[in-house]
């Protein structure tokens, strides 16, 4: 569909790596409570000065309307995604837990080194082992065997950490791809991002932002 390739990219604690060349600050957000919590005073200024700065960032052009005024997202970036320009942010460089939007690092790194896709692997207990409670699972059992091809479906389809769990074993084991991610987050210049688990389960110190995400 090309009209995708010019709509404007929305992304909630997401983000992204291009400069940002807007204009004046605009607050936004109506819930002035206390208990809500609030982004660091100083953030990253990867990507342009006005993204390390709280509130949202925007400078409409001509004819562009107004952002909506009941936004309530913590961080966000909208952007061109054919371009990469940020047209407006909220927060961008808020280091928040990344949940499953992790799993885009995840498949960005170890995919390249999975192939052919009809490779097929035997599930061993300890593939499963420390996922975390509640996680989303597409219902990978041991001592069965699937291809590389259908354990990422299990993971776009489904966000399923099982599958996640199963192909860092087959990549080498989750400390490996854990240290991979970083690197590669490191060499995107997503340097919010610190990588626990590959699939992104809340962890201690486990963060990313809208920009890295981006």
């Amino acid at each position: 569909m090309p009209a995708l390739k010019k709509i404007a990219l929305t992304v909630t604690s997401a983000a992204l790596l291009s400069a940002f060349v807007a204009g004046p600050a605009s607050a936004a957000g109506k819930d002035t409570s206390d208990n809500r919590p609030k982004p660091p005073a100083g953030m990253s200024r990867v990507g342009g000065e006005l993204l390390g700065r709280t509130g949202t960032q925007v400078k409409l052009g001509a004819g562009a309307p107004v952002l909506p005024k009941e936004l309530t997202g913590r961080s966000w970036i909208v952007a061109d995604a054919e371009s990469g320009q940020v047209l407006a942010s909220h927060n961008a460089h808020w280091r928040l837990p990344p949940a499953s939007t992790l799993k885009m690092l995840f498949a960005d790194t170890v995919m390249p080194s999975l192939q052919p896709k009809t490779r097929t692997y035997t599930v061993q207990d300890e593939d499963l082992a420390g996922l975390g409670e509640g996680s989303s699972l597409v219902g990978v059992k041991e001592h069965l065997s699937y291809t590389v091809h259908d354990l990422w479906l299990g993971v776009f389809l489904r966000s399923g950490n099982d599958a996640v769990h199963v192909l860092s074993s087959m990549y080498g084991g989750v400390p490996k791809t854990v240290a991979a991610m970083q690197a590669h987050a490191e060499e995107l210049q997503a340097l919010d991002t610190h990588v626990v688990s590959p699939d992104g389960y809340d962890a201690p110190d486990q963060v990313s932002s809208a920009y890295d995400l981006t």
